[in-house]
């Protein structure tokens, strides 16, 4: 588990603001909004996400069956607050054996989803082609949501992203065949406007994949 804030795009370290930047500085990537330390997955800990983020924080609610809640993380700090936040879910899939959810929605640049997806960032738009039909859906906030697979990811996953409030909204899949999950329809459901059906949330392990 990391202890520090580090680099949304790449993982690794990051300068706090000083004297010669008012933001956070990566040696490869300049200013960036830091992926601040993962904490195992508890309400209490997604509340701190909910309550610092100023994008949503979407969750399938309620979770498929058998699933749990496994995971949370955020981009950003005290002064501008979570850009980009990741939830992580995991449960059976649909073919048999474990699977994994992180749904991610940022901010443009940020670059996280890039980064959990495996692809080169910043956003997913050069390896999506919206001429085409979507090849998913998700309900966000009860709104019909298209998302586009997003080329060139490792085959051990499946990637999808699209828009959602203006945001990107990324769905990344381990394995690559339980990306069956999304042709579903997932109802997700941002959590700042959850209220106290989230003390409810049935919590897992720890998901690797957001520790990655």
């Amino acid at each position: 588990m990391r202890g520090e804030p580090s680099c949304p795009k790449c993982g690794g370290r990051v300068r706090a603001p000083g004297l010669f930047a008012d933001s956070w500085q990566c040696g490869v990537h300049g200013s960036v909004h830091p992926l601040q330390p993962v904490i195992p997955p508890s309400v209490e800990a997604l509340g701190v996400v909910v309550n610092r983020a100023r994008v949503p924080v979407w969750m399938p609610w309620p979770l498929p069956v058998g699933w749990l809640f496994s995971g949370v993380a955020y981009a950003g700090d005290d002064r501008s607050g979570g850009r980009a936040t990741a939830v992580a879910c995991s449960g059976p899939g649909p073919l048999g054996g474990p699977a994994e959810l992180l749904l991610i929605t940022e901010e443009l640049g940020v670059g996280l989803g890039a980064r959990f997806a495996g692809i080169e960032g910043p956003d997913p738009g050069p390896y999506m082609c919206v001429d085409r039909p979507p090849h998913a859906k998700v309900l966000a906030a009860g709104r019909p949501t298209p998302l586009w697979h997003v080329d060139a990811a490792p085959g051990d996953r499946a990637v999808y992203a699209g828009e959602a409030r203006g945001l990107w909204l990324w769905a990344i899949i381990w394995p690559e065949a339980s990306g069956l999950l999304m042709y579903d329809e997932l109802v997700l459901t941002d959590l700042r406007d959850a209220g106290a059906e989230v003390d409810l949330l049935p919590c897992g392990a720890f998901s690797p994949r957001i520790l990655s």
